[in-house]
C-alpha cells in the first residue's frame, strides 16, 4: 500500500452514490506533505518522458498539478472553466461532465499557452467517467500538441473512466486505484 492509499484509509470518507470525500487531505484543506509525495511519484513513473508543460483542469488538480510541476521543473497550465475579462484572444475550448457537481461545463486555455508540437502530461486529481480527461486531450490536439502521458491522484477503478481512456492509447498512471468501496462500512478495496 502506497502513501496516498494510506492517507485514503485514514482519512477519507466513503458517501452515498459512490462519492469517495478526501477534502480533508486532497481538494479542499491539503495536507502538503502526501502532495509532495505525489508530484515526486509523478516524476518517478514518468521518468524519461519528455514533459514541457503540465495541464490540469481547475480547480481540484491544480494542487497535485503544481506539486508535478515542480518535481518536472517545467510551466503549469489550468484548463479554465468560466471566463474572465484577462483572458482575451484565441481559446481552444472543449465540454466535459463534472462527475463531482454533476453537471456540464465548458473548458477552455489560451491558445497562445499550448503550442504545437509541446510535449503535455495531463495531471488530475480523479478520474471516474473520464469526461474531463477527454476535454483535456482534446484541447491537447487541437493545439497540436502531445499528450505524453496522464497522472491521477484517484481512478474510481469500477467505472469504466480508466478503461476508456486506456482503449484510447494514452498511458495511465493513477496513484491509487478504487476496486470497490462501501458506504455502509467506510470500506475501501484498492487494485
Amino acid at each position: 500500500m502506497n502513501k496516498l492509499e494510506e492517507k485514503i484509509i485514514s482519512d477519507g470518507k466513503v458517501l452515498e452514490g459512490n462519492v469517495l470525500k478526501v477534502d480533508g487531505f486532497l481538494n479542499h484543506r491539503v495536507d502538503v506533505e502526501i502532495l509532495k509525495w505525489m508530484g515526486e511519484e509523478f516524476r518517478r513513473r514518468f521518468d524519461g518522458v519528455k514533459v514541457d508543460k503540465i495541464l490540469t483542469i481547475e480547480a481540484s488538480g491544480i494542487a497535485i498539478a503544481s506539486s508535478a510541476a515542480l518535481c518536472f521543473g517545467v510551466p503549469l497550465l489550468f484548463a479554465k472553466k468560466s471566463q474572465s475579462v484577462n483572458v482575451t484572444g484565441d481559446k481552444l475550448c472543449s465540454k466535459v461532465y463534472s462527475f463531482t457537481h454533476k453537471c456540464w461545463n465548458n473548458i477552455f486555455v489560451s491558445a497562445e499557452y499550448l503550442s504545437k508540437g509541446e510535449k503535455i502530461l495531463i495531471v488530475d486529481d480523479f478520474l471516474a467517467s473520464g469526461s474531463a480527461l477527454e476535454g483535456l486531450v482534446d484541447l491537447v490536439s487541437q493545439a497540436g500538441a502531445e499528450v505524453v502521458g496522464i497522472g491521477i491522484a484517484i481512478e474510481k477503478g469500477f467505472q469504466d473512466g480508466g478503461r476508456r481512456i486506456r482503449e484510447k492509447g494514452c498511458r495511465l498512471e493513477s496513484l491509487a486505484i478504487v476496486e470497490s468501496m462501501d458506504c455502509r462500512t467506510g470500506e475501501i478495496i484498492f487494485r
